[in-house]
This record gives C-alpha cells, structure tokens and sequence, in this order.
C-alpha cells in the first residue's frame, strides 16, 4: 500500500489510492464482466442462504420478531396503501432490519431480511435496477462475517455487475461497495487489496456526505482494523481517533438540538437568527453502528500497552451520549462517571467540565421519569 495512503485520516478522507481509473486493465475488466455474466446465469442468488437459514432454528427465531409484519397483513393505513407504495416500505423496512441484525454482529439472522428487501426490490425495480445493489450488498457483508466468502463474492459480482451498467450511480453506492470489498479482502487476508477499496470507500462517502460524517467513518473503522492486523499501531490509533471524534461531535450536535427544544420559543428565535441547527435523529441501524463501533474501539483502548486516558474518556463519553439518546439512562449515568473520573486525574479539565454537563442532563430525565 502507498505510504500517502496510510499517512493520516485526512489524507485518505481526501482520495483514493492514485491510478483509480486506470488500475484495472482491459483485459482484467473483461475478465471480470465475464465472471459477473456468468455468475447473473447461476442460480437466483440466496436460495442455498435461504435453505441454510431455514434449518438454522437460532436465526429463524431471531429474525422472526422483526419479519412478523412482512408475513401478514399491516395496520389499515399500509393496506390501503397503492401497490408500488407499499413495496418500496418492504423494502426500506427488510433493509434497516437487515442492516441492524448485521452491525450488532447478528450475520445469520441479517440474511432472510436481506432475502426479503431483495425480493421486494425485483418486484419493484425489475432484476437489473441499481435500487437492489443495497440488498446484495447486506447479503455480502452477512456472508463475510459468516465465513461463507464464496457466496459473499457472488454477491458482490451481482452487485459490482449492476454498478458496472449503470453510468448515473450515486457516490453513496459506490462508497459501500468498495466498502464491502475492503471487508471481503480483508477476511482474505489481501490487506492491500482491502486497503485499496476502504480508500476508495472514504473516497466515495466523502463525496457524497463529506470528510467528517457518520457514513464515513465505517470506511476510517475498517481501514483501522486492517492497520491494527498488519500491527501499524501508529496509523490505527490515528483513525480510531478520527473515527471517535466523528460520533463525538454528531452525539453532542444531538444533544444540542434537543436542549434547542427546551428553550422558550423566544430564545428558539434568537437562535435560529444566528445559526439554524438541524439533524436527524438517530435510527436503529446508526444505533447499533455506533454501538459496535465505539465498544470495539474502547476494547483496544482499555487492553493497549501504552494507556492514552484522553483518548479512552473520548470514547466513553461518547457512549455515555449514545445511551443517553437512546434513553438508556442507568447505562449513561454509569458510562458518563466513568468518562468523568478519567479526566478528573487529566491537566485539562475542558473535557470534565462537558462531561459534568451531560451528567447534569442525565440526572434531570431520571428525576423527571421516576
């Protein structure tokens, strides 16, 4: 790997590995639509995945709870809805399903949602629309963290075969499946085939949602890793920092947003004339993300020889915002005193001072929901 792609978090937020373009040969890309040709003739993808699932009593019962309202008729609201209408809510619901049951590490359950926001998407889109790379791509990473690697690359070449036709796809796309490909090398044990494709997936994102935002910074996790394994500690602890100060700020932009909403509505005014702050609330699947992602990083920084107490109070004031937007308020106030009395014992006392606020904030809703 080119060392100006493992130089610093910026560095690789900015582009990909040089050569983009021209990297794969004509005789390589011919190769490769030849593969994807004949792969799109196999099988229709899924049915060994499906048939392995349905002997799999662990991952039927799983999934059973999220799928129950696929399987049989909706409110009257969704029932009344027109037919093209309700696929496509099919389809985004099967999607966030799949995805959460994949971030929180749940790769066996995550393959009949997936299955089911496929099958919604032919049924809407047709079978070579770009709309069903999301689905092909949650099938991919399930069959990667599963260890089914032959699957999981017929899934990509389905997937790689559609972005390949399709000459109006959107960074966002593209940005996940070099992300999918990174982590499919990656479980190869090809880290600078990996590294390429995580480089090219902050590339992407970053186009598409800018440098320093939560769809980003999965690509700067998983090249992380891919450091932490070829034992570049340096280049890891940089990413992992970056990647922790990006849910940092996005929890604490939250939080402000909802003490916005607290305020009367004469000083909503007077802020809203300086500066107009607005974001979506967390979903389940971002939850869970955040989730796997700090804890894992908090495991390597509590196990790392040389302790870093700054960086380890980062990440678990991080956590302790999580848990206190998703009101998980025992779980905030624990991990909230946690953060605080790491940095009671720093020279810099700005982060305590943050923290105390938090716990200040954490205090109130319990009084409020005893």
């Amino acid at each position: 790997m080119p060392a100006r792609v493992s130089a610093s978090a910026s560095e690789v937020a900015t582009r990909p590995r040089p050569g983009n373009a021209q990297r794969a040969a004509p005789s390589r890309r011919k190769r490769l639509v030849a593969r994807q040709r004949a792969a799109s003739r196999q099988r229709r993808p899924g049915r060994e995945d499906e048939r392995a699932t349905a002997g799999a009593p662990g991952a039927a019962s799983g999934a059973a709870a999220e799928l129950r309202a696929v399987r049989r008729p909706g409110p009257a609201a969704l029932r009344s809805l027109p037919r093209h209408l309700l696929l496509k809510h099919l389809v985004d619901f099967t999607h966030k399903v799949a995805q959460k049951f994949v971030f929180e590490g749940k790769h066996e359950e995550a393959i009949p949602a997936a299955l089911h926001s496929l099958r919604f998407s032919i049924d809407t889109c047709g079978p070579d629309s770009v709309e069903l790379v999301p689905a092909y791509l949650i099938l991919a990473e399930a069959s990667t963290g599963l260890g089914h690697l032959t699957q999981a690359e017929e899934y990509l070449s389905q997937a790689q075969w559609i972005v390949l036709k399709t000459s109006d796809c959107s960074n966002g796309i593209q940005s996940k499946l070099h992300r999918n490909l990174g982590l499919l090398y990656a479980a190869k044990g090809n880290f600078e085939e990996s590294l390429y494709h995580l480089a090219t997936d902050i590339y992407f994102a970053s186009c598409a949602f800018g440098t320093h935002d939560i769809s980003t910074s999965g690509g700067y996790f998983h090249m992380a890793n891919v450091f932490f394994r070829q034992n570049k500690m340096d280049i890891a602890d940089s990413l992992y920092t970056e990647v922790t100060d990006i849910w940092h700020a996005h929890f604490s932009r939250l939080i402000q947003v909802q003490s916005q909403t607290l305020t009367s509505p004469a000083e909503i005014n007077i802020l809203s004339e300086e500066e107009e702050i607005s974001e979506e609330p967390l979903n389940e699947a971002q939850q869970a993300e955040a989730s796997q992602v700090l804890n894992a990083i908090l495991d390597i920084r509590e196990q790392a020889p040389k302790q870093q107490p700054a960086k380890t109070a980062n990440v678990v004031h991080a956590l302790a915002m999580l848990h206190y937007l998703i009101l998980d308020l025992p779980k905030a106030h624990e991990l909230g005193m946690k953060a605080f009395l790491i940095t009671k014992q720093l020279p810099n006392q700005d982060a305590s001072e943050a923290i105390n606020h938090l716990l200040k904030l954490i205090k109130s809703k319990l009084f409020y929901t005893k």
